[in-house]
């Protein structure tokens, strides 16, 4: 028998870390100072590898369109997938608002083009409904698009960490590279930012996908979390060095840190312009590569009652969710429209106040994924699992447990204002949580407005018949 032919490891990593890195979060990331390289690793002991190793589980076990809700309505039933949902919709025109913000000032930065609110407003506007047109074809999710931004992105990390080492070797190094600052201090404005972290691990899914290219996935797909992980931890870090050794970390910029790193190590060269450009290129790249899934997700929800009908609507010559991508852009310029509001608070950092948002709606996401996967460990335990996590009993449990309270504890790191000092910039985030949480069991209700009956999740007798069903299906196919 000739042996299985399959994709290369090399490719896997590739895959993964085309999907998941994205450059805008690496100033935040390098804010928290030499602290990160112990979060790193901590958080890639307990939150990635069983994370990973749990999506690894679900994602090749059940195969379908809703991928992580699916496995939330299998695992809890109707309620908390139509809220996993909304959550894992409303992060994406957060994030595309949040990137729009930065094309003026980096346009101002690289090219001294100055933008008053109008104009910025329609540069920002403008950037958001190309994103929102390229999401009207699968261009969108095209390899060409993953690949050619993951280059780029990974040429400004690296670019970024040389010209760090160059730096520090001319100018020795902007922040205290003592033991001890390695280690976590009692700094609340830096917990602030370990959700970049956390955030920084999500979309290991994609490696789910790959399972029938594999030669062997029991063994690829632990080794593809493992690696991929500390590949992308390493490329953060690089770049995270390369901003610290020019900016002091209390003095990074959450919006524009990498910039203004390579700024003050350059100057305004050519060689910043290029960055710049090439910065503002990769924002494109990650909202091409992640619309066509939100918006498959929230069309799929909207099918099974957990979203509103209109994001079900699909394009009937291309069957792309068309209505979902505009509502996208609509909602992403009213977030826009925010800045006429004239409160300091919310004109100063607009950036981070909106990606914050972002990423603690997709942080949220992820916290009843961990109880839906012991529920289906424990009411289906029949079905074929192509791969499967290594722990059972009180391991699993402590096993998942530890990070969803991760989850929920970055998040309110986030958001809450931890001292004095971070109250004007923390409320609005919170303010801007508390409405959306509202808004999204409102959305829930309604969305659930002429469904027969709310289903419950996989009990086990129900997963006995879907097997039967299956088993059946597959029989008069052969």
């Amino acid at each position: 028998m000739a042996e299985k032919k399959g994709i290369s490891f090399l490719t896997i990593i590739s895959t993964v870390i085309c999907v998941v890195f994205v450059c805008e979060a690496a100033a935040p990331a390098a804010a928290i100072g030499n602290q990160q390289f112990f979060w790193w690793i901590f958080l890639i002991i307990t939150f990635l590898i069983p994370y990973g190793l749990a999506v690894a589980e679900l994602g090749t076990t059940y195969d379908s369109e809703g991928g992580i809700i699916d496995w939330i309505r299998d695992g809890l039933g109707d309620k908390w997938a139509a809220r996993a949902s909304y959550y894992y919709w409303v992060n994406y025109p957060f994030w595309i608002a949040s990137l729009a913000t930065m094309f003026p000032d980096i346009l101002n930065m690289a090219f001294g083009i100055k933008f008053n609110l109008a104009g910025s407003l329609i540069i920002e506007l403008a950037f958001t409904w190309i994103v929102t047109i390229m999401a009207f074809s699968k261009v969108s999710d095209s390899e060409w698009v993953l690949n050619g931004g993951a280059i780029i992105k990974v040429a400004i990390a690296v670019t970024v960490g040389c010209l760090g080492i160059w730096y520090a070797s001319q100018h020795g190094f902007a922040n205290d590279m003592s033991p001890q600052t390695f280690l976590p201090s009692g700094n609340l404005n830096a917990l602030s930012y370990i959700s970049i972290i956390i955030f920084n691990f999500m979309g290991f899914e994609v490696i789910c996908t790959m399972t029938d290219d594999m030669r062997d996935p029991k063994v690829e797909i632990p080794r593809a979390i493992i690696m991929g992980g500390a590949a992308i931890a390493i490329i953060y870090l690089f770049c995270g060095f390369g901003i610290g050794a020019a900016i002091p970390a209390d003095k990074i910029d959450p919006d524009y840190g990498m910039l203004y790193a390579v700024l003050t190590m350059v100057g305004d060269s050519v060689l910043f312009k290029v960055i710049c450009v090439a910065f503002l290129i990769t924002l494109f790249a990650n909202m091409a590569s992640w619309s066509f899934g939100v918006n498959s997700v929230a069309a799929y929800a909207a099918q099974t009652g957990n979203m509103p009908k209109a994001f079900g609507k699909m394009n009937p010559k291309t069957g792309m969710p068309d209505t979902a991508a505009i509502i996208n852009g609509v909602v992403a310029s009213l977030i826009l429209c925010i800045q006429l509001v004239p409160i300091k608070a919310i004109s100063n950092g607009i950036f981070w106040m909106l990606f914050s948002l972002s990423v603690v709606f997709l942080l949220l996401t992820y916290v009843p994924m961990f109880p839906a996967f012991m529920n289906l460990r424990k009411n289906d335990p029949n079905r074929k699992r192509v791969y499967e996590f290594p722990f059972k009993g009180g391991m699993l449990k402590a096993a998942m447990i530890v990070p969803m309270v991760e989850l929920i504890a970055v998040v309110i790191t986030t958001v809450v204002p931890l001292s004095a000092d971070e109250v004007s910039t923390k409320m609005p985030m919170l303010i801007g949580l508390i409405v959306l949480l509202v808004i999204g069991e409102i959305v829930r209700v309604v969305s659930a407005r002429g469904r027969k009956e709310e289903y419950k999740g996989l009990t086990p007798e129900l997963a006995e018949q879907r097997l039967a069903e299956e088993a059946a299906a597959e029989k008069s196919e052969a």
